[in-house]
């Protein structure tokens, strides 16, 4: 298993610089930074992140082809590559749809257009001159100038994960990406990812056990397990009113919660969130509570076949105090490796 933590650029950049270093030094391997245009750019972001850190990877954490054209993704990933001395990931989704609506865009085609990018990042990033005529991305000979040619002349150096949920994106994913992003926290929804992502591969006659599997959670440890799960209800109500309703009904929630959660979180009615968002809605969609019921929880993630656990937000009643509580875990899940 390995480890990565995702920080929301909602805060001085600088805070979170001095959070990535904690990070790092408490044994995470990826800081992955979320990318909305109303929070601060990601990739100035990462940027900071790479010339305060040593040895963590640092990755977007996902963007998408629709706010961003592929080619000025490609260029502001490099780039990060390059400051951090080759410690880039770059994480592509399909966006968010509330998003999209402000901004006026369509969000079209998310599978073919995921798909088209991951190929068309791998030849920017391997040196090539990019001609490309897909369904969605046009490209006539886009070049990054200053990355130079691979040296196995196919595949560049910075991974690609693509953020996925749906049966559809995983499969595809399984098939071109370096690793799946599933914004999930419960056993149950790897049980039902991961031999999605395995069929992908499986008809792209990939290696399976190559592709990095990261579970993208909403976590929240304290000492106080009830303080925990407070912390966490707000991100777990987010989560909910924006999941499919087969996600709800597979975790035996009523879909129509949807309606009360999105009335409340349309008139910034946040406080009212707590009283709406159920235990059982805590349990399904966070790893919520103390230290010895995290640990459990990401074993038994581990065991689905996540080969990643991401501590998402909100981290815990305090993020320096939680960063370190997290340190202790991995600490137990790498020694414990180590005596098999």
């Amino acid at each position: 298993m390995k480890f990565g933590i995702e920080f929301v650029p909602n805060e001085p950049v600088l805070n979170l610089a001095s959070y990535a270093k904690t990070a790092e030094d408490e044994g995470f391997e990826f800081v992955w930074v979320t990318d909305h245009y109303n929070n601060r750019d990601v990739f100035s972001t990462l940027s900071v992140l790479s010339m305060a850190t040593n040895r963590i990877k640092i990755g977007a954490g996902v963007t998408n082809p629709y706010t961003r054209n592929p080619a000025v993704t490609a260029s502001a990933i490099a780039t990060v590559n390059d400051i951090s001395g080759g410690r880039a990931v770059l994480g592509i989704g399909p966006g968010d749809k509330s998003t999209f609506e402000t901004l006026g865009l369509s969000g079209d085609k998310p599978l073919s257009t995921i798909r088209e990018c991951v190929g068309v990042y791998r030849d920017l990033f391997a040196g090539k001159n990019v001609f490309f005529d897909g369904e969605n991305i046009k490209l006539k000979g886009a070049h990054l100038d200053f990355v130079k040619k691979s040296a196995d002349g196919d595949k560049g150096a910075i991974p690609v994960y693509v953020g996925a949920q749906g049966p559809k994106m995983l499969e595809m994913a399984g098939a071109v990406s370096d690793g799946v992003l599933i914004n999930a926290s419960h056993p149950d929804d790897f049980r039902f990812a991961v031999p999605q992502i395995r069929a992908g591969a499986d008809v792209a006659r990939r290696n399976f056990n190559e592709i990095d599997v990261a579970a993208y959670t909403c976590f929240s440890i304290d000492a106080d397990a009830d303080a925990a799960k407070k912390k966490a209800a707000p991100v777990v109500a987010f989560i909910a009113a924006g999941a499919p309703d087969t996600i709800l009904s597979r975790h035996g929630i009523n879909p129509e919660i949807k309606k009360e959660l999105g009335a409340e979180i349309s008139k910034g009615n946040f406080k009212a969130l707590n009283s709406l968002v159920s235990d059982q809605m805590i349990d399904k969609f966070s790893i919520s509570g103390d230290s010895e019921f995290c640990e459990k929880r990401m074993r038994e993630l581990e065991k689905t076949g996540v080969t990643q656990l991401v501590a998402g937000s909100p981290l815990g009643v305090s993020k320096e105090k939680a960063i370190k509580n997290i340190g202790k875990i991995i600490r137990i899940f790498k020694h414990s490796g180590d005596d098999m």
